[in-house]
């Protein structure tokens, strides 16, 4: 009995050795063809349909050699009601042009009705997120802009310099595209006036924002953008901007359809000068329609 015990033992001993050194083998194998043929750096993209969100920027770029017209349309408050047609009697616009430099590097300026200002910003991302070989979870880009207000001064028994019709804002974005459906990101913004009206205001004002995307369709996509004010926030007088949308992209062009309760469309304007509230349908109907246009020839690759 002892000796059938050890020789069976030493049989499946056999086996166990073998089944493991064949295993191994195949593992080394399988290491080894990896080895060769290492997963290629893929960088995700269409993290959102357009660099906008809703008002804030977002983490996508322009393809180098691109160009993007941008029309953003805001209406009246819809609460009025029928004296200006739900808003639809009164209206503010920006028109821009973004231009795609590199894959990571791009700019745009533009010039909003509200407050007749001129605004150009500069965007790059030192880390894209991608998968395979020297992979980054989530894109890391940086925003600097400014602004310029061109309407006049309202006080003319002052000496009044140009220097205060500037404005600056900076801007990290965290962003990450979790799947094909969803996406988000944090917006970490300081905003510099160099002029304000009122002594107890500060020239500095911070804030965070969120951005988000949601598909739910081929060419559709629910899409929120929200600043929370850590200072500068006026208790009754300012308010956090919320805007909520629907993209809809048609070939070439993407068209969203939004409400807001801001009126600026330039981060100076609609982080530090938000004065309607979304509880009391202090709320802006508009649509953003955004057509890029390929302006450089693409390289060939022979």
């Amino acid at each position: 009995m002892r000796k059938y015990f050890f020789y069976t033992s030493l049989m499946l001993s056999g086996l166990l050795f073998n089944a493991v050194t064949a295993y191994a083998q195949q593992t080394d194998d399988l290491i080894s063809l990896l080895g060769k043929e290492k997963p290629k750096k893929e960088r995700e993209t269409n993290a959102f349909k357009s660099t906008r969100v809703v008002n804030g920027h977002s983490m996508e770029f322009l393809a180098p050699g691109t160009m993007d017209f941008r029309i953003l349309h805001r209406f009246g408050q819809v609460n009025n009601g029928y004296s200006n047609m739900f808003g639809l009697d009164q209206a503010s616009m920006r028109m821009g042009f973004d231009f795609g430099i590199l894959q990571n590097l791009m700019i745009g300026f533009g010039r909003s009705t509200y407050k007749k200002e001129l605004d150009g910003f500069i965007k790059f991302a030192p880390l894209r997120q991608a998968t395979g070989t020297g992979s980054f979870p989530f894109t890391v880009a940086l925003v600097a802009g400014m602004t310029y207000n061109t309407s006049p001064f309202t006080d003319t028994s002052i000496k009044n310099y140009n220097t205060s019709r500037i404005a600056y804002y900076f801007q990290a974005i965290i962003g990450r595209k979790f799947s094909e459906v969803i996406s988000l990101q944090v917006m970490p913004t300081a905003v510099h006036n160099n002029l304000v009206l009122l002594n107890s205001q500060s020239n500095d004002q911070y804030s965070v924002g969120v951005g988000g995307r949601i598909k739910f369709s081929k060419r559709m996509a629910f899409t929120v953008d929200y600043f929370h004010r850590i200072t500068g926030l006026e208790k009754g007088v300012s308010f956090n901007p919320l805007s909520v949308g629907i993209d809809i992209e048609t070939g070439g062009h993407v068209f969203q359809l939004h409400f807001s309760n801001s009126t600026g469309m330039n981060e100076r304007a609609f982080i530090t000068e938000t004065t309607n509230r979304w509880d009391k349908a202090e709320i802006r109907f508009g649509f953003n329609l955004s057509r890029v246009f390929q302006i450089v020839k693409k390289k060939k690759h022979s």
